[in-house]
């Protein structure tokens, strides 16, 4: 019934469209039935159950009113909501589907079309509008049966390998063949006889190169027009072993650990042969031919004939890579068709097994005893510690890894490993004292970078002593403190006392005396008692110096005792200087330009400046100059504890004026300066600013006050 219900909802919606544009005519602007009457959705696989596709616009043109709604597939329908959703998982969707509307004032159809569906099976539209099956078609008349051949065959050619057989053979019919081997590449492999239908091969073929050929078969008339077929025609190459098992490599590595279990897999070997994988042709089977060397024994190894795993079966305690007469063994690998059989092809290749080594000999020192001395005061290597074992020098178990165990409290020593030749080199790292200790006693322990395997352990041979004898040397002497702080104004006189030097000789089991000198005084202000050690000015400290540096001066001294050779040390004497009023302030900056017709009367901001810290500089009172008149035309103004603001009273005509002020520290006693700042007047027009001197009046203090006097007389 769901199948005649399509038939009907297909049938309606072409009388539906036939008629829509009657009845739009008819109805005016409101058409009853489905505003949009096609849409479109994409197939991504299929529709998810409840998952909405698109929503339908139906209109009756009255109120909509128990309005129905059919679907052309029984797995989807039309919600409440007018959502066209699927009722379950669809799959089978079909590339359309067909929606039937209707109430008592409308009957419409719309079309959804399903991009990218795949054709809905198993109903056809036949089966739809319940029509039956199709009438039953009469065999083939046109037999076809397929075709062996054999590779590698020997002339004479052509060689008849079937024949193609048509009930309804007329004398004016022919058989024709076609595909790969007849018209398409490799061409002229295979040809038809035109009546009889005998398929022949024309030339030799290989199965390695193509294992079936896919024809076709068709009888034609005389004009070439197709009666029957075409039926698909397939001629297989019969295989013949002529092909040799081949290994990828010519030689293959592996590696097996020393004491390793009899049955221990070291590698699997694997050749192949182009033969057809289906026959004896291509069954390989696996040999070892020959072992080199052949000590302990010549069956060292085993090969699985058929998997090609390669597993040893020597004994373990045999397999000992200190024992062994090579650490490499070479096997010659024969890979054979035919599963292995007399007639059967081989292929060969050669395995090298390395055997490799496991940590089950511990390192053992040359000597219980070594014997180094040196030099108080150096560092660096003073012995070589020399150890034997008979692991593989490549690997972690023959590396060396030492440590001091006992004896090195001070932390002076330390020993590393030589990567070149494994030996511990046992170094001073902070340099030893003779008059503290004379004598010191290192136990030391070595190991290797691998642990021992757990039946081997380390003994008495892995542990040494070094006795380390200090040689006594002439030391130099050492100040305290250093560097020595000391604190002192500045411009003391000359010949004033700065410190006295303190330096001692390490040598205690020596007398010996010390004397000083200067070794660095960038600025020669100081010298030095050689006996003594005190120190004195030979200029006045100047804490204004490009020799002091943030209030500090530094010099360099060195005292020297009377051994032989004589030895030396050197220490630092820092002086910290204080300040003194001895540096006037300055005024800055030099220069300032105004327009003529300036509005803005405010000349410039100037700041004082003083070598000297405080208290001995800021804040600068800054103040015109003592000649009169200049307060009627000049006015400063404090801003702030360093700077002021120059103003003018009135206007000036254009020239160069030089305006005094006088600048007074905070000191005690306070330091004062007088400086002329140059003020030019010019001419502005346009953005540009003209102060040429071609005709300014240059105007010295006289000749200022004598305008001002001018000014207030008229």
């Amino acid at each position: 019934m769901m199948e005649i219900r399509a038939c009907i909802l297909i049938v309606f919606f072409v009388y539906q469209v036939f008629c829509a544009g009657a009845r739009e005519e008819a109805e005016g602007d409101c058409v009853p039935g489905f505003q949009v009457k096609k849409h479109q959705v994409q197939y991504d696989g299929g529709f998810v159950e409840g998952v909405p596709l698109l929503r339908v616009d139906f209109n009756d043109c009255a109120a909509n009113e128990e309005v129905r709604f059919e679907v052309s597939h029984p797995d989807f329908e039309v919600d409440e909501e007018r959502r066209l959703i699927p009722r379950r998982d669809v799959i089978d969707s079909g590339g359309v589907l067909f929606i039937h509307g209707l109430n008592a004032h409308s009957d419409d159809m719309a079309q959804v079309d399903i991009v990218g569906a795949p054709p809905r099976s198993p109903q056809t539209l036949r089966e739809i509008l319940g029509l039956g099956q199709l009438p039953y078609r009469k065999r083939r008349s046109l037999l076809v049966p397929p075709m062996f051949v054999p590779e590698n065959q020997r002339p004479p050619f052509p060689r008849a390998i079937g024949m193609v057989i048509s009930a309804d053979m007329q004398d004016n019919h022919v058989f024709r063949l076609t595909g790969r081997g007849v018209d398409q590449d490799p061409k002229g492999v295979f040809r038809i006889d035109k009546l009889t239908g005998e398929v022949a091969v024309l030339r030799p073929l290989d199965r390695e190169e193509i294992a079936i050929y896919h024809l076709e078969v068709s009888t034609t008339d005389l004009s070439g027009k197709v009666v029957e077929g075409p039926v698909a025609l397939e001629v297989s190459v019969i295989d013949q072993n002529d092909n040799r098992p081949i290994f990828q490599e010519a030689r293959y590595a592996g590696e097996v650990l020393e004491g390793s279990p009899t049955g221990t897999t070291v590698m699997t070997m694997t050749a192949y042969d182009a033969d057809d994988p289906s026959t004896e042709n291509a069954v390989l089977r696996y040999f070892i031919t020959k072992q080199s060397p052949d000590k302990p024994s010549p069956n060292m190894f085993y090969i699985d004939p058929e998997r090609g795993d390669i597993v040893t079966v020597i004994s373990p305690t045999l397999l000992d890579r200190e024992t062994l007469p090579t650490t490499q063994y070479e096997l010659e690998i024969v890979a054979k068709d035919m599963a292995g059989s007399n007639v059967g092809l081989s292929g060969t290749t050669t395995a090298t097994i390395t055997i490799t080594d496991k940590n089950d000999h511990a390192p053992e020192f040359t000597h219980s005893l070594f014997q180094a001395s040196v030099d108080e005061g150096s560092t660096g290597v003073i012995v070589n510690l020399t150890v034997d074992d008979r692991d593989d020098p490549a690997t972690g178990a023959w590396r060396a890894v030492y440590s001091i165990i006992n004896g090195n409290v001070g932390q002076n020593f330390e020993v590393q490993t030589n990567p070149d030749n494994n030996e511990g080199m046992v170094s001073v790292v902070k340099p030893l004292d003779y008059e503290n200790t004379a004598y010191h006693t290192l136990l030391i322990r070595v190991e290797n970078e691998d642990p021992l395997v757990p039946n081997v352990g380390y003994g008495p041979s892995s542990t040494a002593t070094v006795h380390v004898t200090v040689m006594d040397v002439n030391e130099g002497p050492v100040f305290f403190p250093d560097p020595m702080l000391v604190t002192k104004r500045e411009n003391a006189p000359v010949g004033s006392f700065v410190a006295t030097l303190n330096a001692t000789d390490p040598d205690i089991l020596q007398t010996q005396s010390i004397r000083f000198a200067l070794l660095d005084d960038p600025a020669a202000w100081l010298t030095v008692n050689p006996v003594k050690g005190t120190v004195n000015t030979t200029a006045i400290l100047d804490r204004e110096s490009s020799f002091v540096h943030n209030n500090m001066y530094s010099a360099v001294f060195i005292a020297i005792d009377n051994g032989s050779p004589a030895a030396t040390g050197t220490g630092t004497l820092v002086i910290t200087l204080e300040d003194e009023n001895d540096n006037p302030p300055y005024l800055y900056p030099g220069v300032a330009r105004i327009c003529e017709e300036a509005k803005d009367l405010n000349v410039m901001v100037v700041g004082g400046r003083d070598k000297d810290v405080f208290p001995n500089a800021d804040p600068f009172k800054i103040e015109l100059g003592k000649l009169p008149g200049l307060e009627k035309t000049w006015k400063v103004t404090t801003v702030n504890s360093t700077h002021s603001q120059v103003t003018l009273l009135h206007s000036l005509k254009r020239a160069n004026y030089h305006l005094p002020l006088l600048v007074t520290d905070s000191g005690v006693p306070q330091l004062s300066n007088s400086t002329e700042i140059k003020v030019q007047v010019c001419t502005c027009k346009k953005n540009k600013m003209d102060c040429s001197s071609a005709w300014a009046v240059r105007a010295n203090l006289l000749w200022l006050g004598l305008a001002l006097l001018s000014v207030l007389y008229l």
